[in-house]
């Protein structure tokens, strides 16, 4: 890739908005996510508890159920895509007002409900920002789709590591408590939200597929009442075109191993990422160690691998990148081993966390650009959501047993980590087998 060609790239007022969108879709992490563990963790909740709390993520994992509504539903004035964004980001800048006023041995219920309705909004947000960068770039803009993607990476963490060092640090000063944290992250959302009028709301054409997929429905449910066919024919359109178009364009077979490939991929980070707060705590690293090397030292690694990450995708294709990516992710478990036996090194750290944010950067770029490659515009928002919730299934789901596994292993993190990196093999073979069909979905696009 020539100079010329990276600098038309990534040279597009729409990819600022992907950018600034990534920022708001990775903040939410940070609330229910790093901080609500730190903060369970010096209010001495046990590990198991900390790792059960995590199965809030679980939202995350079956938002394409609601994503339909997305795609069919417009929010006045601000557009079908803007409107959600904005909508989901004030909402959530409300709850964590509400977190600050909560007392957590006294009230851990509800700042375990409010967690979980910041999860449901925050996956909600997701939805509409994915398909805005899907819906902002033509279908012949392959290269534009891979810058996407690495922007859409590099603004997400830097909302979770650049935006996310900041309670750490923070949170050491005197005087200041966790709940004042969240005070201070809802002001810092609602900052964020002020950029969402200033995007450029995607202009789709979806009538003409929508009057097709219609009529179908309408034959099909001939013969009953006017109401209820017309209903019926809304929810067929609404909730079963969107997935019943994915799978019949690409096929059964495909589709069911991308589904598989992107469920399996990332369990192994997924348990390291769910625990790894904990773990250094217990290690011995203190929380501005945490702020500054795992979150803006790591920020700062993702931004730099997300660019590359992309470059790499547009010259030498998904596949490689993805290979590539679950290779480091072992390497990276094994690192975190290796710090479970030495202790708090401050340099192994900090090259842990530069192997970590390679694993994350360019593994990331590489899903996004491929799973967007196989989204139908019309229906961006409920396919991308169906395949980026089974891509995040095992982080939320799954990992959430991540403090059962530690205390089972009686505190052995080094045992657990080295479990973590074998868990990445199984994608790795599955990926193997995927590599024509990868091609070919990318030979189509450069063909369009």
């Amino acid at each position: 890739m020539s100079l010329p060609q990276f600098i038309h790239a990534y040279r597009d007022r729409r990819l600022l908005s992907i950018f600034l969108f990534g920022i708001s879709s990775g903040f939410p992490f940070v609330m229910i996510g790093s901080v609500m563990a730190a903060w369970l963790s010096d209010e001495s909740i046990e590990r198991a508890s900390i790792g059960l709390f995590g199965i809030i993520f679980s939202v995350y994992s079956v938002n394409f159920l609601w994503s339909p509504l997305l795609d069919r539903l417009r929010i006045p004035f601000l557009g079908q895509r803007r409107g959600w964004i904005m909508t989901m980001q004030l909402a959530i800048a409300a709850c964590c007002f509400g977190l600050s006023t909560l007392d957590i041995h006294g009230s851990l219920f509800t700042v375990a409900l409010v967690s979980l309705v910041i999860a449901i909004l925050s996956a909600t947000q997701d939805i509409a920002i994915d398909a805005y960068r899907i819906d902002i770039i033509g279908d012949h803009e392959k290269d534009k789709l891979s810058a996407g993607s690495s922007l859409a990476t590099a603004g997400w963490w830097t909302g979770y590591g650049g935006l996310g060092a900041v309670p750490f640090v923070v949170a050491d000063f005197p005087g200041w408590g966790w709940p004042d944290v969240y005070w201070l992250l809802a002001l810092i959302m609602l900052g964020v939200a002020l950029f969402t009028l200033l995007a450029k709301e995607p202009q789709i054409e979806r009538n003409s597929i929508m009057h097709e997929a219609e009529a179908r429905y309408a034959k099909a449910v001939a013969g009953t009442s006017s109401r209820v066919r017309a209903l019926l024919i809304w929810l067929g359109v609404t909730l079963v075109e969107p997935f019943k178009e994915f799978f019949s364009r690409n096929g059964v077979r495909l589709a069911i191993s991308i589904l598989a490939f992107v469920f399996l991929f990332k369990i192994g980070e997924a348990f390291l990422g769910r625990m790894s707060v904990v773990f250094y705590k217990e290690v011995g690293f203190t929380n501005t160690d945490i702020g500054y090397y795992s979150k803006l030292l790591n920020w700062w690694v993702t931004i730099v691998f997300s660019l590359l990450g992309g470059v790499m995708n547009i010259r030498y294709g998904i596949y490689r990148g993805l290979f590539i990516a679950g290779v480091a992710m072992a390497s990276s478990n094994l690192m975190f081993a290796w710090i479970a036996e030495v202790g708090p090194d401050k340099t192994l750290f900090a090259a842990a966390i530069v192997v970590d944010g390679f694993t994350s950067a360019w593994g990331t770029v590489a899903m996004v650009a491929f799973i967007s490659l196989m989204c139908n515009r019309t229906f961006s928002a409920s396919q991308y959501a169906l395949m980026a919730s089974l891509s995040v299934a095992g982080k939320n789901t799954l990992a959430s047993s991540g403090g059962w596994v530690v205390d089972m292993l009686q505190g052995n993190w080094s045992l657990f980590f080295v479990l973590t990196a074998v868990m990445v093999i199984p994608g790795l073979m599955l990926l193997r087998t995927l590599r024509h069909d990868i091609a070919a979905a990318e030979n189509t696009v450069r063909a369009t």
